[in-house]
């Protein structure tokens, strides 16, 4: 008995520096919810969706890899959340590095940029209905939205990127619809019934994404659709 909590001492005390327990527990359980984090709070659900949706029009079943896409919209969120991140470290990551600030503090210095940022992409009828069903008072300016918690802003954003995307997507199918209209109207005026349209339309689908110079296309206006 002795001997493990010796161990576990051990494990506390590194360098003669004492490692807080809560601390541990702490950055336990945010590099556990890491991943939902990034997935609800980022730009990322609005990318990978959206670039489904491209793949799914396009008809090209699985290419690219959905680890291709997954890929694509990470790297993708880090360049869109560069400034807000590039925020955090300096006005909350570096002064606690430091032992400037407190822990309350470095949570609430953290939290700022990254509401503000998933204020500008909520519509306010998602605002609205999150904070209706909170019994909370709806927010009349910018300042006042970015004193709600966490719980209202993070489905409010979520659901507006869901939104967004969606719209993304339909927009993205119809010309590539319109390519098999074409090639299915065209195959039964001729009496080729029993050649699949997706056979013949592919090929002409990737035709015109390279002609548009697609994937720039596609990513730049995905970016710049961020606010």
């Amino acid at each position: 008995m002795d001997g493990g909590l010796q161990n576990l001492n051990n494990l506390i005390n590194i360098n003669g520096d004492s490692v807080q327990a809560l601390d541990i527990i702490l950055l336990t359980t945010l590099i556990t919810l890491l991943p939902s984090l990034v997935v609800m709070c980022t730009s990322f659900t609005r990318y990978v969706i959206s670039l489904s949706f491209l793949r799914n029009a396009m008809g090209t079943q699985q290419t690219p890899p959905n680890m291709v896409l997954v890929g694509l919209a990470l790297f993708l969120t880090l360049f869109t959340m560069g400034p807000v991140v590039s925020e955090i470290q300096s006005t909350a990551y570096e002064p606690y590095i430091n032992e400037e600030i407190t822990q309350e503090e470095f949570f609430d210095r953290a939290k700022a940029p990254l509401k503000t940022f998933m204020l500008r992409q909520t519509e306010p009828s998602a605002l609205n209905m999150y904070c209706s069903m909170a019994g909370i008072s709806v927010p009349e300016t910018e300042e006042d939205a970015t004193q709600l918690a966490l719980r209202v802003i993070v489905p409010s954003f979520a659901t507006s990127e869901l939104k967004r995307a969606f719209e993304i997507g339909f927009y993205l199918y119809i010309p590539f619809l319109l390519i098999d209209i074409i090639v299915a109207s065209t195959l039964m005026s001729m009496g080729m019934v029993m050649l699949p349209p997706s056979m013949i339309s592919t090929p002409f689908k990737l035709l015109l994404f390279i002609t548009l110079n697609g994937w720039e296309l596609v990513f730049s206006t995905l970016v710049q659709g961020f606010r």
